[in-house]
């Protein structure tokens, strides 16, 4: 996008756009989209007439050109064959137009200068069209009328013949004019006026020796005559001699102060030797002696507006005009000040104003067309350009500018037809080749572009315009070596190239060189301050770098410049999508599709949006339309919009799945390839690990930190056999301080920060030169991600475990060998949607710390009051501690068991064991203090003498590092229904996962469940809260109550494990299971209902119940999931059943082992390494798996 086109009227936006309400910023954005749709119509309608007027316009100019020839071929022939006196005075006529018309236009050049050239700095493929600006106009030699000595008297009067001599001078008959003057010096040698004349006559007719001749005869006749050293400044000026100019116009002044002649003449010789200042003075003095003179005022200001002082060089129009107000050279140099101001309506009234004085005005009807074209207003701007070819019609530039109207109002054959009647007329016109290159582009003309370009630099290899969008012509071909060389070149001819400072920095940021991509951005930015393509692109920048508030400063200001940028407001609406502000957002990406409607990003993004507020308002249309834009783009073999983490959302099929995964998996190979680091190759596989030698592992992360992914894997590099493996953890992000990164690096045998070794190559290098033998990446396509490390291959065998955040862990790259995963979540039926093979654990892939992070919800107790029966339900008040001795042996608690008997799984083997499952229930006098300390929000309270309990709400104000998880608590924490506003009596069905992974077929299952069961109540978190109230419209529509759906607030991680033992069933998400979430609350012995479907994200929690041992929870349609819900809420010894078989479970089978799990996943990692000893291929390791299921 050319930096300097913004729309109408942007020039009064004050406010900053991120200062604004969202009301106001809608209006801006919506007066931006109107704007555009009124100018996209103003076109199409303008269009037709445009090229009608343009034809007719040029078809009157060729015939009166033909007339006008067969006239003067007609007379000629006349005269030549005895023509009469009239056509003879027809002939004289026709020449002397001639004449007086190339006069005309001299003087015009002379006095108004030429309209140069000012190639536009263009990114991507703008025109780089001609700019005509009114030149400071050149000084002609003035011959003053200087008396000598008296001629002897001859009879002949030597005044008059002076007088004839200036006048035949002043017509231009320079013959003559010499001819009286040599007659008065043969007469009178000492004629100081004859030699001065004829000096001037010698200097038009560029006899420049002659000149100096005359004037050295004047100056040795009349040592003070100040004009004769002028002439003589002049002559010197010519040769290009410019110290002997300036001291002769220098004597020259000095001998005649008020010699104002001898004062422009010099003031245009500094300028010439960049003595700018002086050429100022020189021009002051001038207007001292006469400030009357609009004509110097003029040539002042043109000075001041080349020096950059605008307001001083608007002073000297605006003063020659208020001399002569019909002085259209003022106006139409006043407009050029207002254009160079951004005053767009001032500069188009005063060229306009120019062109009224002046019909004949050439340069200021280009000026005009030019402005105009600026302001996209562009009927009016080919209007003025036709008005300069009635005026010059084979000028080139004009056409080429017609050219550009065309080009930008998307009228792309137009447009090339132009350009090449603008070559025709001026072949060696580089900025015209540059601009058809740029046509042929748009029209996927690639070979006719590249050779315009060609063209363009053959005729000016210093055209950087023709060079950088070239380069961007090499880019899209993939060959960016040659386009990093050419924006360079670009940069070498033009240092101030906006556009090629930005697209070199879009490269850099490509390969990883992101504080160099930022560096290019701000030049770009500092060169054009309204650059707002590259505002965005450096936010883009930052945000990859982690600096979100530098980037939401970008785009912001992006928008700020031209509020009708779609792609800012994408950018921006990210920003907000990242940190949750998501009806920020939701606005931010309409705003974006308002502007540009067919924006697959914009509206894939708004989608994933509404899909994490449960905002189902149009949801099939919305559906239907983002999985054609998903076809569309795998179709033309473009990058998706849809991201492969949020896939699974989508009703797509696997192959388009897959798809998805293996473009973005080609964009990392892609970026690699630009870094100009190939992948590591290893020696013969039977080479690299001697007998006995440990395998080397490495994990990859960026959430080595306060994270899901260190919750649940933290203790994994501790528990590793070190005799068999050599474990190193690889941090993709900085030390947040917490102690799960400090477990992580104390027990990893190495840990390396690579959070501050932003080049990917170096950071492979790193992971090489360690030898690792298996690199497991923990991050999938998540954010933090870094995958173009593994596309370099930094280890010989690479795999992937899916974790938290990424619900679908398929790579489809070469660059990834094996998913870790298991026969439940991936089937081998299912391997086809898969690029990676499988790589099977024998229980379940997924694990939890849950026994060593929140060790103190191993056991708790009921908490009853005496007077009340035993409860039947473990859900309402329950202590927890890591010791719940002093509680239970307390002489004044009456402590008594609640006891039940399941079946349950013990071991690796899964050996079904008939267990008796104890808990025990602490009957007090009164739960009175309880009930207050959690009514009155105190911190704790005594339950029976010298036994404090706390609240469980408080354990963030006194024990923070307890709350995250980072530690375990220590006192004994109360956990009550009452604590979240849940009915003691009711049946609490719950999930805790965030609200994007509730579709409407899930949640009609949950109302049907809820209506079906008396009493009962479904509990969700605002995760985030602006959905809640979508939910709960949804539910109220279907004609549920809607006191029978509770919202809580989000919770820090002890107390958001700990609250679910308030529940008494949890209702999975079937569209994206609950992945640690379902950990989380199956470790407090809530049973929790799932549905597999088709994808991995929606087997993980099947894989976690069966691997627990309650495949009865595992329902395999809907019907049947709500049949196993509603009878877990119906049936309440059946529901006691299950709960303690799932308590108890928890500490026999292998899903919370973290020890056992090490185990098994060393003994893949052998299984990997042997198959790679052996030179066998990468294939699926399904071997040694506990037992298959039909699930």
């Amino acid at each position: 996008m050319d930096p300097s086109k913004q729309p109408p009227g942007h020039y009064y936006l004050k406010q900053h756009y991120d200062q604004m309400n969202s009301q106001q910023q809608q209006a801006v954005v919506q007066q931006a989209a109107n704007l555009v749709a009124e100018q996209q119509r103003q076109a199409a309608v303008a269009a037709a007439v445009q090229q009608q007027q343009l034809q007719q316009q040029l078809q009157a100019l060729q015939k009166q050109q033909q007339a006008q020839q067969q006239q003067q071929q007609q007379v000629a022939a006349a005269v030549l064959h005895g023509a009469t006196s009239q056509q003879t005075a027809t002939l004289q006529q026709i020449q002397q137009a001639a004449a007086v018309a190339a006069a005309v236009q001299q003087a015009a050049a002379s006095v108004y200068g030429g309209a140069p050239v000012v190639q536009q700095q263009m990114q991507q493929a703008a025109p780089s069209a001609a700019l005509a600006a009114v030149a400071a106009p050149q000084q002609l030699v003035r011959v003053p009328t200087v008396g000598g000595m008296q001629p002897m008297n001859t009879g002949i009067d030597i005044n008059a013949l002076q007088e004839s001599a200036n006048r035949e001078y002043g017509a231009g008959n320079y013959a003559t004019a010499e001819k009286h003057c040599l007659y008065i010096h043969s007469l009178d040698p000492k004629n100081v006026a004859a030699m001065l004349l004829l000096s001037s006559i010698y200097f038009q007719l560029k006899k420049l020796d002659k000149s100096l001749q005359f004037s050295s005869l004047a100056i040795n006749a009349n040592p003070m005559c100040a004009e004769a050293y002028s002439n003589l400044g002049n002559v010197y000026k010519e040769r290009g001699e410019l110290q002997n100019a300036l001291e002769n116009y220098k004597h020259a002044v000095r001998l005649k102060h008020d010699f104002i002649d001898g004062y422009i003449n010099l003031a245009a010789a500094l300028v010439a030797i960049g003595e700018l200042e002086p050429a100022v003075s020189s021009y002051l003095s001038a207007l001292q002696h006469n400030p009357d003179l609009y004509c110097v005022r003029s040539d002042l200001g043109n000075l001041l507006k080349a020096m950059g002082r605008l307001e001083d060089a608007k002073v000297c129009y605006l003063r020659a005009i208020e001399t002569q107000p019909q002085f259209a050279v003022a106006w139409s140099n006043l407009g050029c000040v207002f254009n160079a101001q951004g005053e767009v309506w001032l500069a188009i009234h005063h060229f306009e104003k120019a062109v009224q004085l002046d019909p004949n005005f050439l340069d200021a009807y280009i000026n005009l067309g030019n402005v105009l074209k600026e302001a996209r207003i562009f009927d009016r701007a080919v209007a003025s350009y036709l008005r300069a070819l009635n005026l010059a019609p084979n000028h080139a530039i004009v056409h080429g500018n017609i050219a550009c109207v065309y080009y930008e109002q998307g009228l792309t054959d137009l447009a090339i037809d132009m350009y090449k009647r603008a070559i025709e007329l001026q072949p060696n016109f580089p900025d015209a080749y540059c601009n058809l290159a740029n046509a042929f582009k748009e029209k996927g003309m690639i070979l006719d572009a590249e050779a315009a370009y060609n063209r363009a630099l053959h005729l000016c290899p210093t055209h950087a315009d023709s060079q950088n969008n070239l380069a961007n012509i090499k880019r899209e071909q993939g060959k960016i070596d040659e386009a990093y060389s050419l924006y360079r070149k670009a940069l070498d001819n033009f240092p101030d190239f906006a556009a090629a400072h930005s697209n070199l920095a879009s490269i850099m940021q490509q390969q990883g060189k992101l504080q160099d991509a930022v560096m290019h951005y701000k030049e770009a930015i500092r060169i054009a301050p309204t650059f707002a393509d590259a505002y965005s692109n450096m936010g883009n920048a930052l945000k990859e770098m982690g600096d979100i508030p530098n980037a939401l400063q970008c785009y912001a200001r992006a928008i700020q410049i031209n509020p009708a940028f779609p792609d800012a407001h994408s950018n921006l609406a990210g920003i907000h999508k990242d940190s949750g502000q998501i009806p920020e957002a939701i606005q931010s990406y309409s705003n974006s599709l308002k502007l540009r409607p067919d924006f697959p990003d914009a509206f894939c993004n708004l989608a994933h949006c509404l899909q994490i507020i449960c905002d189902w308002s149009d949801y099939d249309n919305r559906m239907a339309k983002l999985v054609g834009i998903v076809a569309d783009q795998l179709s033309k073999n473009r990058l998706p919009s849809v991201h492969p983490h949020h896939s699974m959302l989508y009703p797509l099929t696997h192959a388009q799945r897959l798809a998805i995964a293996q473009k973005h998996a080609q964009l990392c190979i892609d970026k690699v390839s630009q870094m100009k680091h190939l992948p590591f190759k290893y020696p013969a596989r039977n080479e690299l690990v001697s007998s006995g030698c440990r395998l080397r592992i490495g994990y990859v992360s960026s959430d080595f930190g306060n994270h899901p992914t260190s919750h649940l894997m933290q203790s994994i590099p501790g528990f590793h056999d070190r005799h068999k493996v050599e474990v190193f953890c690889y941090a993709l992000s900085t030390n947040d301080g917490t102690n799960f990164r400090q477990k992580l690096m104390d027990e990893a045998e190495h840990f390396t920060d690579l959070s501050t070794m932003l080049d990917n190559g170096k950071a492979a290098e790193k992971i090489n030169e360690d030898g690792i033998h298996i690199l497991i990446n923990m991050n999938g396509y998540t954010k933090g991600a870094r995958n173009e490390i593994f596309a370099l291959r930094p280890a010989p065998i690479q795999g992937g475990r899916e974790n938290e955040r990424e619900m679908r862990m398929v790579y489809c790259s070469p660059f990834m060998d094996y998913i870790i995963t298991d026969e439940v979540t991936s089937p081998l039926r299912l391997a086809y949607a898969y690029s990676e093979k499988l790589a099977y654990m024998p229980h379940t892939f997924f694990i939890g710390d849950h026994a060593q992070m929140l060790k103190h919800l191993t056991e708790r107790a009921i908490l009853k009051e005496k007077s009340g029966a035993i409860p039947s339900s473990d859900t309402v008040t329950v202590v927890n501690a890591t010791n719940l001795e002093p509680l239970l042996a307390n002489s004044k608690a009456n402590v008594k068991s609640y006891v039940r008997e399941a079946d349950v799984v013990h071991g690796p083997g899964k050996e079904v064991i008939r267990t008796e499952v104890v808990m025990p229930v602490v009957e007090v006098p009164t739960t009175e203090p309880v009930k207050q300390m959690i009514g009155n929000g105190q911190v704790a309270t005594s339950v029976v003498d010298g036994i404090n309990v706390q609240n469980g709400l408080a354990q963030f104000q006194t024990h923070t590092k307890a709350a995250t998880g980072e530690e375990v608590p220590q006192t004994l924490l109360v956990t009550s229904r009452q604590q979240y506003g849940l009915p003691e009596d009711a049946i609490v069905y719950c999930n805790f996962n965030q609200l994007y992974k509730i579709d409407p077929p899930t949640l009609d299952m949950w109302i049907e469940i809820i209506k079906q069961v008396p009493n009962s109540v479904l509990w969700l978190l605002r995760f985030p809260y602006h959905g809640e109230a979508n939910v709960m419209q949804y539910c109220v529509d279907r004609g549920l109550d809607s006191k029978r759906v509770m919202f809580s607030n989000v919770a820090v991680k002890e107390e958001h494990v700990r609250r679910g033992q308030l529940a008494d069933v949890c209702l999975d998400t079937p569209l994206c299971n609950g992945h640690t979430t379902g950990m989380d609350v199956l470790w407090t012995g809530t049973p929790m209902v799932t549905m597999p479907l088709e994808t991995l994200a929606s087997r993980v929690a099947s894989s976690q119940l069966l691997a627990l041992g309650v495949p009865e929870l595992v329902a395999k349609t809907r019907e049947d999931y709500v049949a196993i819900a509603v009878r877990l809420g119906t049936d309440r010894e059946h529901l006691a059943s299950i709960r303690a078989k799932v308590w108890m479970a928890r500490t026999t089978s292998t899903l919370f082992d973290v020890k056992q799990y090490c185990t098994d996943i060393e003994h893949l990692f052998y299984k990997m390494w042997r198959r790679y000893e052996q030179s066998q291929e990468v294939d699926h390791i399904t071997d040694g798996t506990a037992e298959s299921s039909d699930v």
